[in-house]
C-alpha cells in the first residue's frame, strides 16, 4: 500500500444488490437526429442546502419526463434525501423542507439509483443545468462511485437563444414564466420546479422548429454557437 492511498478518502461501500443495479444502467448516448418530439427528456429539479458547489448537499430532487411532444405525467420522480449533520439555512426558507421532512427522506444512495434508472439513456433539461449537472454528479460520485455522463441542456440558455426578441437572456425562471404568461400555480420545490421547466421547455421546442432546429443534435449545436458569440469579446 502506497503512503498516498492513505491520503485519498475511501469510496462509499456499496451493497451487491445495488452494484448489479448499477451494472444494468444503460450507456450513455449522444444526442441524435431524430426530432425533437420523438426524443424522451428527463426534466430536472434539484433542492439543495445552498449553492457552494463544493460543500453544499442535494436534499431533494424532481423529475418530469416529456415524450411524444407532451409531458407524460405518468412518469414522474420525486425524492427527499437524508442529509445528516444538517445545518439550517436560508434557503430552508425557500423550499420548505425542515429537518423533520429530511430525517424522513430516503437514504441517499438508493433514492439515486432510483434516479439514474428513472433517467435511463434519456438527456436532461434543467434551468441553470451547470448547476444541477455538478451537484448531481458529485452526489452519484459520493454515494455510488458512479460517474455522471448524460448530456444536459441548459432551458436558460435556450429561452434567449430561441426567444432573442424578450431581451431578459439573464432572467430567472421566474422571468420567463411571466413572459411567455405561464400559469404556474406552486415554485420552488424541485416536483414543482421542474414541471414549470418542463412547460418553458415545450413551448421554446415549437419556437425551435419554427427557427429550422428540428433534433436534439441541431438544437445542441446551435446553443453551443450561441454560447460562442456571447462569451466572444467585442470590440
Amino acid at each position: 500500500m502506497s503512503l498516498f492511498s492513505w491520503l485519498r478518502p475511501a469510496g462509499p461501500v456499496i451493497p451487491d444488490e445495488w452494484q448489479r443495479r448499477l451494472a444494468t444502467l444503460p450507456a450513455v448516448r449522444e444526442l441524435s437526429d431524430c426530432s425533437l418530439r420523438e426524443q424522451r427528456w428527463v426534466v430536472l429539479d434539484l433542492e439543495t442546502t445552498g449553492l457552494n458547489l463544493s460543500k453544499d448537499r442535494v436534499l431533494s430532487i424532481g423529475a418530469v419526463v416529456i415524450e411524444d411532444g407532451a409531458i407524460d405525467f405518468a412518469q414522474q420522480f420525486e425524492r427527499t434525501l437524508q442529509c445528516r449533520q444538517l445545518k439550517l439555512s436560508p434557503s430552508v426558507l425557500i423550499h420548505g423542507l425542515g429537518p423533520s421532512a429530511i430525517a424522513a427522506g430516503s437514504e441517499p444512495a438508493e433514492a439515486l439509483l432510483e434516479f439514474m434508472e428513472f433517467v435511463g439513456d434519456s438527456p436532461l433539461l434543467a434551468f441553470h443545468a451547470p448547476f444541477d449537472q455538478h451537484m448531481l454528479g458529485r452526489a452519484l460520485k459520493e454515494h455510488l462511485s458512479y460517474k455522471l455522463q448524460h448530456v444536459f441542456l441548459d432551458v436558460a440558455e435556450m429561452a434567449p437563444l430561441l426567444c432573442p426578441q424578450a431581451n431578459i437572456r439573464e432572467a430567472g425562471l421566474d422571468e420567463w414564466i411571466d413572459w411567455f404568461r405561464l400559469e404556474v400555480f406552486e415554485r420552488h420545490n424541485a416536483s414543482a420546479d421542474a414541471l414549470a421547466t418542463a412547460e418553458l421547455a415545450l413551448i421554446l421546442f415549437s419556437r425551435a422548429r419554427q427557427q429550422q432546429i428540428h433534433s436534439p443534435l441541431n438544437l445542441q449545436q446551435r446553443l453551443s454557437q450561441w454560447k460562442r458569440r456571447q462569451q466572444a469579446p467585442s470590440f
